[in-house]
C-alpha cells in the first residue's frame, strides 16, 4: 500500500504540473452604464436609490449628465430628496447648464429671495430657472412701477407667490386692477392675503358673486355702507367654507350662478366684436364718402 502510494507520488512528480491558483483579475471598465455617474452622485449625498432615479431620467436627456444640475440645486440648500423630486417634476433643468442655474440663483436672490425663501420658491415654481429673462423683468418693473408696490412686499410677493414672475405683464396688471379698483384693496392687504396665488377667473366669481348676494360693496372714497368680508377670507378659505360663512350660499347655488356668468361673458364678448364690427363699417364708408366728395369736379 505504501509502495503504491510512492509510486503514485513520483508520477506525479514526473509528469503532472502541479495546479496554479490564478490571481484575481484586474479591475477593468464598470459594465453598467454610468456607474461613474452613480458613484459620483453618491459622493454628493445622494442616496443609491436617490442616484438611480437622477441616473433614470437620462433617456429624456439624451448624452447629457445630471450631476451638474444636482449640484446647483443642492448648493441653493435644497436636501437631496427635495432636489431629486424637483428634477423629476422638471427635467428640463437637467439640460442647462450649471452656469444659467447659478446664473438665474443670483438674479432671484437680488430681487430679495434667499435662503429658506429661495428654496421654497424654487420647489414650488422650478419653472423660475428656464423663464426668459425680459418676462421676468417685465414683471418685477409692472409691479414695482405701476403696482406700486414697496421693495419690502415685492420679497414678500414673490416668495409667497413666485409664479407671478412667470405672468404675462397685462394680465398681472389686469389682475391687480380688479382688485385695487374694483374691489377697493390696498397693497397692504393683498399681500398679506397672497393676491396672486388664485387665478383671476376664481377671484372675479367669488367677489362678483358676494357682490350680487348683497354682501361686498365696492368703496367710494373708502368708504362702504356695509363691512366687506377681508380678502385674505376670499381667497384663502376653501370654496365648502366660503359658501358657508361668507357667501350664505350652496354649491349648487355657486354653480349656477357661475355658468350663467359665464354666458354673460360670452354676451358681452359677441357685442364687443359687433360693435367693433360696425365701427369699422362706419370708418370705411365715411373713407368711401370723402373719396367721392374729392373725385367731385369743382365749381366754377
Amino acid at each position: 500500500m505504501a509502495g503504491r502510494l510512492l509510486r503514485g507520488c513520483g508520477r506525479a512528480a514526473a509528469g503532472w504540473a502541479p495546479v496554479r491558483r490564478g490571481l484575481p483579475a484586474a479591475p477593468g471598465p464598470c459594465p453598467r452604464r454610468g456607474c461613474g455617474e452613480a458613484a459620483g452622485l453618491r459622493a454628493m449625498g445622494f442616496s443609491e436609490e436617490q442616484a438611480r432615479r437622477l441616473l433614470g431620467l437620462r433617456p429624456r436627456l439624451g448624452p447629457r449628465h445630471p450631476e451638474a444640475a444636482a449640484a446647483q440645486l443642492l448648493l441653493l440648500g435644497l436636501s437631496a430628496e427635495a432636489a431629486v423630486g424637483l428634477l423629476e417634476r422638471s427635467p428640463a433643468l437637467l439640460e442647462l447648464p450649471a452656469e444659467r442655474l447659478q446664473g438665474r440663483a443670483g438674479e432671484l436672490r437680488r430681487l430679495g429671495l434667499d435662503g429658506g425663501q429661495l428654496q421654497r420658491a424654487v420647489r414650488r415654481c422650478p419653472q423660475l430657472f428656464t423663464v426668459p429673462r425680459k418676462r421676468m423683468a417685465a414683471a418685477v418693473r409692472l409691479l414695482r412701477e405701476r403696482c406700486l408696490f414697496t421693495a419690502e412686499q415685492l420679497k414678500e410677493v414673490l416668495g409667497t407667490c413666485p409664479a407671478v414672475l412667470l405672468e404675462e405683464p397685462r394680465r398681472l396688471h389686469h389682475h391687480f386692477q380688479y382688485v385695487y379698483f374694483r374691489m377697493g384693496v390696498q397693497q397692504k392687504e393683498m399681500v398679506k392675503a397672497r393676491l396672486f396665488r388664485m387665478p383671476f377667473a376664481e377671484l372675479r366669481n367669488r367677489h362678483i358673486f358676494l357682490e350680487r348676494r348683497g354682501l361686498y360693496q365696492t368703496p367710494y372714497k373708502g368708504q362702504t355702507q356695509t363691512s366687506n368680508p377681508k380678502l385674505k377670507d376670499i381667497l384663502q378659505l376653501p370654496e365648502k367654507d366660503f359658501l358657508a360663512s361668507l357667501a350664505r350660499s350652496t354649491p349648487e347655488e355657486y354653480e349656477v350662478f357661475k355658468k350663467l356668468l359665464a354666458q354673460e361673458e360670452e354676451e358681452e364678448e359677441e357685442e364687443d366684436e359687433e360693435d367693433e364690427d360696425e365701427e369699422e363699417r362706419d370708418a370705411l364708408y365715411a373713407e368711401e364718402d370723402l373719396d367721392s366728395e374729392e373725385s367731385k369736379p369743382a365749381r366754377e
